[in-house]
């Protein structure tokens, strides 16, 4: 579970966007949050209220992972609200 900070025209500040990364090793599912946030918006370049631009939430094992549908490699954008769903599994 990965949060990044992203700048969207036309709305003022930045907003966090959610991403489930099927990639155990944490960079590379970073990185790749990154990637899919630049779809969105600007990702910002400094901390926001106290939160790192792209900060990791938590992990997801492999066990939660198939109780969710999310297969190794894949991505999934779960947008702006706090994904408490699939933090409460991890």
């Amino acid at each position: 579970m990965i949060g990044v900070h992203v700048e969207v025209r036309g709305v003022p500040g930045s907003v966090r966007h959610f991403f489930a990364i099927g990639h155990a090793d944490r960079a590379k599912a970073e990185w790749t949050a990154v990637d899919w946030a630049q779809k969105v918006g600007d990702v910002v370049s400094s901390p926001v209220r106290g939160d790192e631009p792209v900060q990791m939430l938590g992990s997801l094992t492999a066990p939660s992972m198939s109780r969710l549908g999310l297969r190794p490699g894949e991505v999934r954008e779960l947008g702006v609200k706090w994904p408490r769903r699939w933090l409460a599994t991890s």
